[in-house]
């Protein structure tokens, strides 16, 4: 049996396991060049030779593994985000492209000398890392309550170079800091509870519930971030919060009650309003 023959009986086990086509083709190519350690285009010019030694049952026992619905990103321990590579595990979030907004938005939002940007709930750390790579001169605080993510996340900060630049904390939002931000971001639990038995295997099983889901409505925890975070932002500063599909009167209605006024409401590429970029209207 050749490679590309092994490959297409993975994409029809996926498929089988109620993966759609699309995504499984995509997944069967991901974990065998992860087993390989190929690039795409090695793949393709060596698909019709036989597999190499050990690669039939590796690749297998991963395949098996996403037939159960795990995601692809926790089988091969990454995920790239902002161009970059990014461990993962399960006691994060896997990354999701949608979330690049916030970099682009603190990008914007940041002065270009020396300034200081909090990331409250940092997970694998992907919007910390990626913005202290983009600025160079920024002092990046990032908090998590999980010792585990923030374990993950200074490992990501160490393997991009700004290990000295990223300071962890571990903290319930950001209880107990004491600092001026310019910016903060931040991509909290927002899905609600009642929506749990409509997601994905892959998303619901296997991704960390502290990380997915904000109370009943999905606002808990913007509520209590909305209320928290105003002493650490200094003036003029903005903050840049990741919400839900359907949840822009909710995040506009919660800005209001805490002091906060809208600058803007950013779409993902399919046009659902996702990203909030807020100023405070207290002192």
């Amino acid at each position: 049996m050749t490679l590309y023959e092994r490959i297409t009986a993975a994409r029809r086990q996926l498929t089988e396991a109620g993966i759609s086509s699309a995504t499984a083709s995509i997944d069967a190519d991901v974990l065998a060049r992860h087993v390989l350690g190929w690039d795409r285009a090695q793949l393709v010019t060596r698909a019709r030779e036989p597999p190499p030694e050990g690669f039939p049952e590796q690749y297998q026992r991963l395949i098996d593994r996403r037939s159960r619905r795990e995601p692809v990103a926790f089988l091969t321990g990454s995920r790239e985000f902002w161009g970059l590579d990014f461990m993962v595990s399960p006691d994060t979030l896997v990354p999701r492209p949608e979330t690049e907004l916030i970099v682009e938005e603190a990008m914007r939002a940041l002065p270009a000398g020396r300034s200081t940007l909090l990331d409250v709930g940092t997970g694998s750390g992907c919007l910390a890392v990626s913005l202290a790579l983009e600025r160079p001169s920024a002092t990046v605080v990032a908090t998590d309550i999980s010792y585990p993510a923030l374990r993950v996340a200074a490992a990501n900060a160490r393997r991009h170079g700004v290990g000295d630049r990223v300071h962890f904390v571990r903290t319930d939002l950001a209880s107990g800091l004491r600092l001026q931000a310019d910016v903060i971001v931040s991509n909290p639990p927002y899905v609600a509870e009642r929506d749990a038995p409509a997601m994905l295997p892959d998303v619901v099983n296997y991704e960390p519930a502290t990380a997915l889901f904000g109370g009943p409505d999905g606002m808990a925890v913007m509520d209590r971030l909305l209320a928290t975070v105003t002493p650490l932002l200094a003036p003029g500063g903005a903050l840049i919060v990741e919400f839900g599909c359907g949840q822009e009167d909710a995040v506009r209605g919660a800005a209001a009650r805490e002091g906060w006024q809208v600058r803007r409401i950013v779409a993902d590429l399919q046009g659902i309003a996702r990203t909030a970029v807020l100023e405070t209207t207290r002192g």
